[in-house]
């Protein structure tokens, strides 16, 4: 197998890959066959099962690098947010203004949360695939939790607050905020709604 036959059964996977989660998000896994994938990325079916034993097979690959994707997105913009200042509260609100602008900076609305599409649709999917979809809500718990207990460990919060259900507020103002702005045909919802959500942390743990 030469180089460039790797090269190029490496980006027709991707190629797979990109078609098919713009597929899933517009008209779910279920209504998304092989057939129109194939066609869609110039492929023959056996070179599809080349990349994919089946369509769960795709189904696992496609919210493993999504989950990656997501994660590594976040990373940077509250690594940034890390970088520009020394408290954990300042940090983690810089973190969320970035995030707000870089959805509000999308040429279109955002296309849709593929781990929460999964979700939905848990019954079409193995047991690892479910997990993997979980998965996503359980890494944003964690990772919001940890930046609120770094927060409020130097700043106690104004109220009482239970850390883990603050942590899954996020979850919950991102899907959301992608539902209304997509049923409402109005993609400054959402990072408006990630903006609100920056008030209130900042209302809850800023003593100034």
């Amino acid at each position: 197998m030469t180089e460039t036959t790797t090269l190029r059964r490496g980006e027709a996977r991707e190629r797979l890959l990109d078609l098919a989660e713009r597929t899933v998000l517009d008209k779910g896994f279920g209504a998304t066959s092989i057939d129109e994938l194939i066609a869609g990325v110039g492929i023959t079916k056996s070179a599809f099962f080349y990349h994919f034993k089946d369509k769960n097979a795709l189904a696992q690959a496609l919210i493993e690098r999504y989950l990656e994707n997501d994660a590594a997105i976040l990373d940077q913009l509250f690594a940034r947010g890390d970088e520009l200042s020394d408290d954990p509260l300042q940090g983690f609100l810089i973190g969320l203004k970035l995030f707000a602008e870089t959805l509000a900076d999308l040429p279109q609305a955002h296309p849709g949360c593929l781990a929460a599409s999964f979700v939905y649709q848990e019954q079409l999917f193995s047991a690892d695939v479910r997990a993997l979809a979980r998965a996503g809500a359980v890494r944003w718990r964690a990772r919001f939790r940890a930046r609120f207990e770094a927060i409020a460990a130097r700043r106690p919060p104004r109220i009482p607050v239970d850390i883990e259900t603050l942590a899954d507020m996020a979850t919950a103002i991102v899907d959301g905020g992608i539902t209304l702005g997509k049923s409402m045909k109005d993609p400054s919802i959402l990072p408006a709604q990630v903006l609100h959500f920056r008030n209130y942390v900042r209302l809850l743990f800023d003593d100034v």
